[in-house]
């Protein structure tokens, strides 16, 4: 006698299938076959996964429909299939078309004159890349030394860190004697020219492995450059090697490691930009490149105490980047000060035919013009209700420095159903890692790791997605009516507006504002945790979120900032390789 299904059972099974064909899911050709539609009476438990309530008549009627439907995604699989390169028809758009943007030449202005004498390898390894710059074209050091002395750092504490998957180097040796002749004879590129930086583990490189910090792609090799690899080669930076990832672009945990804090190493460095914001701060390069979809700038840089500018949403092309969410990828700079973002997104900046969501937009920035503008930053004291004492010591110097600061108040709606589009989305670029049984190749199976997402993603309603999406719109008009009377907003890391700003497309800078007292935070994927761990001084960062297209006015607060707190005094004590 067959047992009787509960009703979890059943919904895994039978009528699960009809609830994927509601939201535009099945099994393909090449996959295990799908069990047959249930009967029309089935699909009342369907219907709760799309929260419809529909009668005997209506449910027969649609029955009739389900096969067809089914088929139209078998052919689409079987007959279509797509490729993580492959964008959507439908591009998104930050601009509003009733909000009118400043315009900018593409100039960045940086106060060199200050550079100073050249100092220690470790003070040079720390120092901002300007004044690296200003020592390159000074003669004081070449690009070869500047480059062999951050590969001798990641000799000695990559293996503590984990926060490069692979090192480039022989090449970035070869990079850099070129960039040398290049000054001697010249040739100068730009303030990028001879700087070393770190290339986060998702932008393509060719003939050098980009694994995306995943199992299952991690012996991938590319045959062309991501656009901005082009780019930042063209204004002749050095690129040290590929900075990990949580596995596309989650977390801390990729394939072959645990990226670590380097101010606390039983911590992870925070996700998804991990190896490039520990590799920052531990001053394993002079810049890297980050990318946010919905954190992944900011929540590193906070960790790890670096500046992290999550730029407007298509000012730098993703061509040859991994897609994740094709309405909120960005790529952007992370770096130690806030005025080296700027020489970074200088050289980044611009349209490319190959991203339907690259905008040609210019960008300017003078440390001059910028520092003397007057600058009005909105608030919400209830933003700051039980926040840190740094948090509100900088809202009291900002008053000092003359800045106008008003509050502001958010209507309270449910962000958090925005969080629909990067499941789908996500879901849908990596469909074939799911369908294929693949992503049990994926180190974190936790309910909240992508796996388990993306599973769960093909059962969202194609209905309820595009509704997100309207809701999405009020979000920016919303927005845009706040950024009509402030330039700027400053909050703790982590309030609505992280969520809010990544779906509106408004820039943010994150930057340290001090040291605090905390306890070490647990890695993911370890259960066991000591309550009784000892707290010790750890980064704490402050961001600030801006209006469309003014980078220019975060980077020039927020050096503002840094001259004010000082943060630079403060390095990590890094662990050597035993």
């Amino acid at each position: 006698m067959k047992k009787r299904m509960d009703r979890r059972q059943f919904l895994k099974s039978s009528s699960a299938v009809s609830g994927l064909a509601l939201a535009g899911a099945a099994a393909a050709q090449d996959m295990p076959s799908a069990p047959p539609l249930p009967s029309p009476a089935h699909l009342s438990i369907a219907e709760k996964l799309v929260a419809a309530n529909y009668t005997d008549a209506e449910r027969a009627q649609i029955y009739d429909n389900l096969e067809a439907m089914v088929d139209r995604v078998k052919a689409r699989r079987t007959g279509a299939p797509l490729d993580n390169s492959d964008v959507p028809a439908l591009t998104f758009d930050p601009r509003l078309p009733s909000e009118n943007y400043k315009t900018q030449s593409n100039q960045v202005s940086v106060d060199t004159s200050k550079a100073g004498p050249l100092p220690s390898d470790e003070d040079i390894a720390f120092a901002p890349i300007w004044k690296q710059g200003a020592w390159l074209r000074a003669g004081l050091i070449s690009s070869n030394r500047l480059t062999d002395i951050y590969v001798q750092r990641i000799k000695k504490h990559n293996s503590k860190l984990d926060c490069y998957i692979t090192v480039l180097a022989d090449s970035a040796q070869q990079e850099a004697f070129q960039a040398d002749v290049d000054l001697r004879n010249g040739k100068d590129r730009g303030p990028l020219h001879g700087i070393p930086y770190g290339l986060k583990d998702l932008a393509d490189t060719r003939g050098v492995r980009t694994s995306w910090g995943a199992m299952p792609y991690k012996d991938r090799i590319p045959t062309e450059d991501a656009e901005i690899v082009k780019r930042l080669r063209d204004a002749g930076a050095v690129l040290l090697g590929k900075t990990a990832l949580g596995a596309l672009a989650y977390n801390d945990l990729w394939f072959a490691g645990h990226t670590r804090n380097p101010w606390d190493i039983e911590e992870g460095s925070s996700g998804s930009s991990a190896g490039s914001a520990s590799a920052t701060a531990a001053g394993l390069c002079g810049f890297s490149i980050g990318s946010e979809t919905l954190g992944s700038i900011v929540s590193p840089s906070a960790r790890c105490g670096t500046v992290g500018l999550r730029p407007t949403f298509g000012r730098i092309p993703r061509t040859g980047a991994m897609a994740l969410c094709w309405s909120l990828d960005k790529l952007g700079p992370i770096c130690r000060f806030s005025e080296d973002t700027a020489l970074v997104l200088s050289a980044l900046n611009g349209n490319d035919k190959a991203d339907p969501c690259a905008l040609d937009w210019g960008f300017a920035y003078d440390t001059q013009q910028s520092a003397a503008e007057d600058i009005t930053i909105g608030y919400n004291p209830t933003w700051f209700e039980g926040a840190t004492a740094t948090d509100t010591a900088v809202l009291s110097l900002l008053k000092e420095m003359g800045f106008k600061l008003t509050e502001v108040t958010l209507p309270e709606l449910p962000y958090n159903t925005l969080f629909t589009t990067v499941e789908v989305e996500a879901a849908a670029a990596f469909e074939e890692l799911t369908l294929s049984n693949r992503d049990d190749l994926l180190k974190w199976q936790e309910p909240e790791a992508w796996p388990n997402t993306f599973r769960a993603a093909h059962f969202i309603s194609a209905v309820e997605a595009l509704q997100v999406d309207r809701f999405r719109r009020q979000i920016m008009e919303m927005m845009a009516s706040i950024y009509s009377k402030v330039d700027m907003l400053i909050s703790p890391n982590f309030t609505d507006l992280l969520t809010i700003t990544n779906y509106t497309g408004t820039p943010s800078l994150t930057l340290p504002v001090g040291m605090e007292n905390r306890q070490t935070l647990p890695r993911i994927g370890v259960e066991k945790v000591d309550v009784n761990r000892k707290s010790f001084p750890h980064p704490h960062a402050i961001t600030l979120w801006g209006n469309m297209f003014r980078e220019d006015q975060l980077i020039a607060v927020g050096r503002l900032l840094e001259e004010s707190l000082r943060f630079h005094i403060n390095r990590p004590e890094l662990p050597t390789e035993t």
